[in-house]
């Protein structure tokens, strides 16, 4: 009888940890998929202003 409940114990703490694992693995895939995005973001030129680049210039 009291090895089943160890063995209950530790079936749940093992449960418990690879959850934690879980959750902390997606949070550090989140993170760096917010660090990714971010560096792509900042390294993308900004839009030029209403008007520029319609016309060619020929003299260049």
């Amino acid at each position: 009888m009291d090895s089943d409940l160890a063995m209950q114990m530790v079936t749940m703490r093992t449960a418990a940890t690879q959850n934690s694992v879980q959750i902390a693995v997606f949070k550090k895939a989140h993170e760096m998929e917010a660090a990714l995005l971010n560096t792509l973001l900042q390294s993308a030129p900004a839009a030029p202003p209403p008007g520029q680049g319609t016309k060619v210039d020929k003299q260049a």
